[in-house]
């Protein structure tokens, strides 16, 4: 089954968050169940970069008069084939790809991803006579006008099906009602059941409504959204569709995520053998100033230093943390308030706290291999890939119930101990003081050895891999295409 995937960014030529684990991932798990992917990507400079045997597949004017070429190639560095849309004056910029320098969001974003949407319509409707798509799967609100196109396109070939997987509700791509006029669509589509929301134009609604099924990243999250709690103001809308959504479960892959293969991190180890963990710990302190102490039970952070991620609550219970002796590593980039605050706490205690402000792939593997605890403490949390991410490095995660959280993180308490489920630590509510209870249960079984051991081994041979969610997909896949 061919399927052309749809998405502004790929791991590992351009991440911003998880999104662009899953549109690295996902592409090699569906090839081992009998799928046929290509990918459609801007043309951002590291996306350019690995392009090799490009070709010039066609040249096409936009709605709004921009000239525009559709390269087809390979990305090198994925052995994957693509197909990138080569507009230097939208995509060639430095920095991130959604933001400029001073972290506004570009005000042509509406273009730069409503042309992305625009051309894989195109793709869907036979652009390249050599490769018809069967179906189009799309990612978050960057792809999301993809299936509006296709709605209302002239159709020259046979439709190809459309999925649409939500990542994260909250980033909706709105924008002023006066853009809608430049995109290309008729009028009729800017209205409530299309891409009208609240009076401006909304690129993730445009996906929620026109895609013949949607997904997100979990079953948890599926629910979540059709409530007025998580719904972000679609809840409505979600739960008309509700026929049609469904959650599932994202995956690690393990050929980047392993510690026992791990190039990034010093010392090597597995679920059977963890000594090598005890040598990361130990040499990470050292090499960020940390006491250098094993008793230390070391907590992790690696995440956008935003309020969805709950890193308050971790400000307000930090001295939970250091009064029991415990250490803290962050590492991330965010809201300036977080930053600062963290940071803050880095200078008042250095041998216990340790802030790194910005993203570093390799340091972040480095983080899982050395930590006990990972911390994902999020208002919620779509599905949630660090927490899994812990687990496969024996880092038990420490999670607020919500979400993929939910999904894959059992609490250690007294009966999920005795069934042999427990694999971290969970709290309901979004406290404080729910918090640090689960910060006191971490404390208890890590001076319990053995129980500790015992979790630790569960959780990392907990089963994580594409394979299952692969399934899933090309499964859904079929039942669209019969």
């Amino acid at each position: 089954m061919k399927v052309l995937q749809v998405s502004a960014e790929i791991f590992p030529l351009l991440k911003t968050g998880g999104l662009a684990d899953i549109a690295g991932a996902l592409p090699y798990a569906l090839h081992r169940v009998g799928c046929v992917v290509r990918v459609l990507l801007p043309g951002f400079p590291a996306i350019m970069a690995d392009l090799t045997d490009a070709t010039v597949l066609t040249e096409l004017t936009a709605p709004w008069g921009e000239h525009v070429r559709v390269l087809q190639g390979r990305l090198a560095t994925l052995a994957q084939d693509a197909y990138i849309i080569d507009v230097p004056g939208l995509y060639a910029r430095a920095g991130s790809p959604y933001e400029d320098a001073n972290r506004k969001p570009y005000a042509d974003n509406y273009l730069r991803f409503a042309l992305l949407g625009w051309v894989a319509a195109c793709l869907a409707n036979g652009l390249d006579p050599h490769w018809q798509p069967r179906v189009v799967h799309s990612h978050d609100w960057h792809a999301g006008l993809t299936s509006a196109y296709m709605a209302f396109l002239p159709q020259r070939t046979q439709r190809a099906a459309t999925v649409y997987t939500v990542h994260n509700l909250a980033y909706q791509g709105l924008f002023a009602p006066a853009c809608f006029s430049e995109l290309g669509l008729p009028q009729q589509a800017y209205v409530d059941h299309g891409l009208e929301f609240y009076g401006q134009v909304s690129f993730m609604k445009a996906g929620l409504h026109y895609a013949d099924h949607i997904t997100t990243v979990s079953p948890t999250y599926a629910h979540e959204i059709q409530t007025p709690e998580q719904g972000c103001g679609l809840d409505g809308l979600l739960r008309r569709r509700s026929g049609v959504l469904s959650g599932i479960l994202n995956a690690v892959d393990g050929t980047i995520w392993n510690p026992a293969i791990d190039p990034n991190i010093i010392h090597r180890f597995d679920a059977a053998d963890r000594s090598g963990k005890a040598l990361c710990k130990a040499s990470f302190q050292q090499s960020v100033g940390l006491d250098v102490r094993p008793d230390a039970l070391l907590f992790g952070i690696v995440s956008r230093l935003t309020e969805q991620k709950g890193l308050h609550l971790v400000l307000s219970t930090l001295h939970a943390i250091l009064s029991r002796g415990g250490q803290l590593v962050v590492l991330g980039t965010g809201d300036s308030a977080f930053e600062s605050a963290f940071c803050e706490r880095a200078a008042a205690y250095p041998q216990s706290v340790s802030v790194r402000i910005g993203y570093d792939e390799a340091y972040a593997h480095r983080v899982f291999a050395a930590t006990d605890v990972t911390m994902v403490p999020s208002r919620f949390e779509p599905c949630g890939l660090t927490q899994m991410y812990g687990l496969k490095y024996g880092s038990l995660p420490l999670v607020h119930r919500v979400g993929g959280l939910a999904d894959t993180i059992a609490d250690c308490s007294l009966e999920d101990m005795a069934d042999g489920l427990a694999n971290g630590f969970v709290f309901d509510l979004f406290t404080p003081q729910a918090l640090e209870r689960a910060l006191r249960r971490a404390f208890v079984l890590y001076s319990r050895p053995n129980d500790w051991n015992t979790v630790q081994e569960r959780g990392m041979k907990t089963p994580l891999g594409w394979d299952h969610a692969a399934a899933q997909y090309m499964a859904l896949y079929q039942q669209l295409c019969a």
